[in-house]
């Protein structure tokens, strides 16, 4: 067993991997699939609020390369494999895309390392960090990006696990200070809002009973994260609602992408 198997706990459910059941992976133990059960029994909608941000994923990353003419990408938080991972849609626009996933979930690390194979062209790497060691994610992400060149800096669904707003705030601003003009933030966060109020109820239950536990904001409170950056339009909005290709119901992930100035 190597030191990464030896890490993971099948014994409470853990959010990558009830997040993986609900976009229909198979990356998860029974423990996690009864737990999403459950939170979907309070909040019948849940598993299409993790559809809806990996189509934002996809939309906006594709957005960044043809766009905007991005080539690297730094993912923080990367969840276990899917279709459609941040390297597949940037290489599939352009093949020497370079991208650094970055996670601390022993599961999500075993299955990145052996399914994240990116292009000839281009560089896939993965870093066993957490999002708080801001310095160490960027030393290590160095080795393959040029920092000196603008990054898309991905933080989908990964700041909910700070709970204290002014770390989280300033986690992001030590990350986007590092970067160079002409890179973006991409980020979604799950939101409390008073149309949505069964979606309290479910990460109440989540907080007691799964790992790591998750901290809801303000749709305003989300929009902090940009503050600085030249915020893209639609703005901070339901993820499902950011330039979507087809029309689909607001989810309570709000999201947005931001570009660094000169």
């Amino acid at each position: 067993m190597t030191d990464i198997e030896s890490r993971i706990d099948t014994s409470r459910p853990h959010t990558a991997r009830i997040w993986n059941y609900w976009t229909g992976g198979k990356d998860n133990y029974p423990v996690d699939r009864a737990a999403g059960d459950q939170i979907r029994e309070l909040h019948p909608g849940i598993g299409e609020y993790a559809k809806a941000d990996r189509l934002f994923l996809g939309r906006a990353v594709r957005y960044l390369a043809e766009r905007e003419g991005i080539r690297q990408f730094l993912d923080i938080g990367t969840g276990l494999p899917s279709a459609d991972n941040t390297h597949e849609v940037a290489q599939r626009v352009a093949p020497e895309t370079r991208v650094v996933y970055v996670d601390n979930d022993p599961l999500v690390l075993a299955h990145a390392r052996a399914l994240l194979v990116g292009t000839p062209e281009g560089r896939t790497d993965y870093l066993d960090a957490d999002l708080r060691d801001v310095d160490a994610i960027l030393a290590a992400a160095a080795k393959t990006l040029d920092l000196s060149r603008p990054v898309a800096l991905m933080l989908l669904g990964v700041v909910i696990f700070i709970e204290d707003d002014e770390e989280s705030y300033g986690i992001v601003r030590r990350l986007m200070d590092a970067l160079a003009p002409g890179s973006h933030l991409v980020l979604s966060h799950t939101v409390t809002h008073p149309d949505m109020p069964d979606v309290d109820a479910a990460v109440a239950f989540w907080n007691e009973h799964g790992t790591p536990k998750l901290t809801q904001r303000t749709p305003a409170a989300v929009a902090r994260y940009f503050d600085g950056l030249e915020l893209l339009e639609p703005g901070v909005v339901s993820c499902s609602a950011w330039r979507p290709e087809t029309q689909a119901p607001d989810v309570a992930m709000y999201a947005g992408v931001g570009r660094k100035e000169g």
